[in-house]
């Protein structure tokens, strides 16, 4: 049967380290899922998007996390892997407003570092969409930035990628 498992897992040593990085940004229609090469051995790892598209980097600090949900129905025979990523943006700007607007208006598909120096892409095939707030925050302390969340269901789990994000033919654009 093609959902029987092909291995186990031993505990793993403590060396793992939660939170973000960074996120990498892509415009949705810059490439399409058949753009994209797999690793030949570990199937769900990619290697190569064949379209060269061009992702904006976003570095973060702090409280974001990116989160997968599994929901599987036996009634229905489907499983969905919801995808949450929450960014916390510090600082306002109208450069960055613009942006955010931007964002809200598409449905980018997203590139998450983790602190591990793993990658995975979120929203390959639908996208996701994005919400959020922009505040001044009520006190010296609090937050004057954006709190944004991107959410998306797709058939599969985040993929990793197997290479670096150039060797995949990705152009990544680094914020001024």
């Amino acid at each position: 049967m093609a959902c029987d498992i092909s291995a186990g897992r031993i505990e793993p040593c403590k060396t793992s380290n939660g939170g973000l990085k960074a996120v990498f940004i892509i415009n949705y229609g810059s490439f399409t899922p058949t753009d994209v090469s797999y690793d030949l051995v570990d199937t769900d790892s990619i290697v190569e998007i064949t379209s060269s598209p061009t992702a904006y980097k976003y570095d973060l600090k702090g409280t974001s996390t990116f989160e997968q949900t599994i929901t599987s129905s036996r009634e229905n025979g489907t499983t969905v892997f919801g995808q949450t990523l929450t960014l916390n943006l510090k600082k306002l700007s109208a450069k960055d407003n613009k942006q955010i607007k931007l964002l809200a208006y598409g449905r980018p598909q997203v590139i998450v570092e983790d602190n591990n120096g793993n990658f995975f892409m979120a929203g390959l095939i639908h996208g996701m969409e994005v919400s959020g707030t922009i505040s001044t925050g009520a006190n010296l302390a609090d937050l004057s930035g954006y709190s944004l969340t991107f959410a998306g269901e797709e058939p599969v789990a985040a993929n990793n990628f197997a290479t670096s994000l150039d060797a995949a033919g990705i152009t990544v654009v680094v914020g001024v």
